[in-house]
């Protein structure tokens, strides 16, 4: 059966009320009990939220939102995307400034937010630079609201079944990490997202049995895009993740079956496996079961769920596949990962392309590779060097319209129909896409020779004790340019390895390693010339994306 493209999402909510109102579409979790609710139940939210909103007369439609993912969040999205107005999502993590800014810069008239940020809210009602004129809070006004608007939608002359939408205009603002002066204000379309649930279609066999974990925060667009709003589409259940610490034990409470995760969660959860490996003296018994899994693996015979048991039950044993990106992944702990059973797909994408452009998915894998590009989009590779590296351009229904209130900008990036993404990359012959960095971090030397810091990086990362760690060219007195690194060390862990060394006997020992272990494999230009240790984090954004210019001109001006 050919695949149907929705035209926008109010299509995706009939097909779930037609198709999934009698199935269980959210499951979180309630002073320790699972509690669940309806597909049917959501419609009905979402209707009676919607028909509120169009009853408050708004001039500017914009409606922001905030708060941890909850099911809430998910009514007011739906509700506000289906009423024809516009969504604003806002990160859960912004700090008060930095969401005063942006609730002025989005000019909202609503704002609905959860409890935690009611100090915030407090003093934003009594500042007159803020424009917001309804404020509804998720925890006490929420349930007051939907009773209101489900009276208004009763009247056979409702204004939400009459509303019509058009696919083309600015509904979704998404503002991308930075500080608040840099944040780019993302403007999406219903056709937008509607190509990206049309691409995904083609990947991923979820159905309505299957189960998500809601962990990465919803108004980033990988979460919302991949596991919310296709999710929703195929009538899958939505599991709301308790917090990091509850991770893995929620995979297993709610029998998940899949999640969209970072690179760096999933490394942490193969460091844990490797460490419970090394405490229980069995990494022999490891090694042995690895090369018995891929012997069998080559004869068509696949085991590694049965092999690797210990590991399956300790991260849930129904757990299919997960969906990774977001940030560089070492394809080593990638592949580690698959041949323990942990099934990772790795995928490519920018919020300006809502945001998935390539992926892997089932017998569509290569090592070190992001997949290939979804159904409808097309990718190319922007004045390639001899090596065929050069800037990664993408075109297709999913590109945003351009920065809101940012010609400027949005000059720089949209070219005759294409978006320039400013990472750079490869494609192999069978179009498999490779990153290699991006385009305004690559170290230029000397010599002419080009530095991509991820892959310097990736092997440090991989040293023991290291938390994180940034690669960097230091200026010198000759004009030419030296790879310094900056360790984070996490000191607990550290400690397990080399006992008390601190100070610099610890750098030594980091510095030893990184001679041996790393620049003995590279060429002599990517060699790193030097070393420093801090446990002080580096400088991120809010969504936990290192800012590498402000960390690296904080490095330089200490010196």
């Amino acid at each position: 059966m050919a695949k149907k493209k929705f035209k926008d999402l109010r299509e995706v909510l009939s097909k779930i009320e037609k198709q999934f109102k009698d199935e269980v579409g959210f499951l979180f979790k309630v002073k320790g009990d699972i509690v669940s609710i309806k597909y049917s139940q959501f419609v009905k939210d979402v209707k009676s939220l919607g028909e509120y909103f169009l009853s408050l007369g708004l001039k500017n439609n914009r409606i922001a939102f905030i708060s941890p993912n909850r099911y809430e969040w998910e009514v007011t999205y739906m509700a506000t995307a289906c009423s024809d107005l516009i969504c604003v999502p806002l990160d859960r993590s912004l700090p008060e400034i930095e969401f005063k800014t942006l609730l002025i810069r989005s000019d909202a008239e609503v704002l609905i937010y959860d409890k935690k940020y009611s100090e915030y809210v407090d003093k934003f009602k009594e500042d007159e630079n803020v424009h917001v004129k309804h404020y509804i809070c998720m925890d006490t006004d929420f349930v007051g609201v939907l009773e209101k608007g489900y009276e208004l939608f009763l009247n056979k002359n409702n204004k939400f079944n009459r509303v019509r939408i058009n696919n083309d205009k600015m509904r979704f603002m998404l503002f991308t990490s930075g500080t608040t002066q840099a944040a780019k204000c993302v403007m999406l379309t219903h056709k937008n997202l509607c190509q990206q649930l049309y691409g995904i279609s083609f990947l991923y066999p979820i159905t309505k049995d299957d189960i998500y974990l809601s962990f990465l925060p919803l108004h980033h667009t990988f979460e919302c895009s991949t596991g919310f709003l296709y999710g929703i589409s195929v009538g899958a259940k939505r599991a709301y993740c308790e917090g990091l610490r509850h991770f893995v034990d929620n995979i297993k409470d709610f029998n998940v079956t899949c999640f969209v995760s970072v690179p760096a969660l999933m490394e942490g959860v193969y460091k844990t496996i490797m460490k419970n490996v090394e405490k229980n003296k069995k990494m022999m018994q490891l090694k042995v079961a690895l090369k018995a899994s891929e012997a069998l693996k080559k004869i068509g015979i696949d085991v590694r769920t049965k092999l690797f048991k210990d590991v399956h039950e300790r991260i849930g044993e129904n757990l299919r596949f997960v969906i990774c990106g977001g940030a560089p992944f070492n394809p080593e702990v990638c592949k580690a990962l698959n041949d323990l059973g942990i099934v990772v797909y790795q995928g490519y994408g920018l919020t300006e392309t809502s945001p998935v452009i390539c992926a892997e998915y089932g017998g569509h894998t290569r090592l070190g590779s992001v997949g290939r590009p979804l159904e409808g989009i097309r990718v190319k590779i922007d004045n390639p060097n001899e090596d065929g590296i050069g800037e990664i351009i993408t075109k297709s229904d999913s590109v945003m319209l351009g920065y809101y209130d940012d010609k400027e900008e949005t000059k720089k990036v949209l070219k005759n129909g294409w978006l320039h993404t400013g990472d750079l990359g490869k494609i192999d012959s069978d179009g498999y896409l490779y990153i290699t960095g991006r385009k305004k971090d690559v170290i230029i030397l000397k010599n002419g020779k080009n530095v991509f810091p991820d892959e310097l990086e990736m092997l440090v990362n991989e040293l023991p004790g290291v938390a994180e760690c940034i690669v960097y060219g230091a200026p010198q007195e000759d004009g030419d340019i030296n790879l310094h690194c900056k360790i984070v060390y996490n000191k607990n862990e550290i400690k397990e390895k080399v006992g008390d060394k601190q100070g610099e006997a610890l750098r030594e020992y980091y510095w030893n390693l990184i001679k041996t272990s790393i620049n003995k494999k590279m060429p002599t230009y990517k060699y790193i010339k030097n070393v420093t240790i801090t446990e002080e984090p580096l400088i991120k954004t809010t969504t936990n994306k290192v800012k590498r210019h402000e960390e690296i001109a904080k490095i330089l001006g200490n010196k």
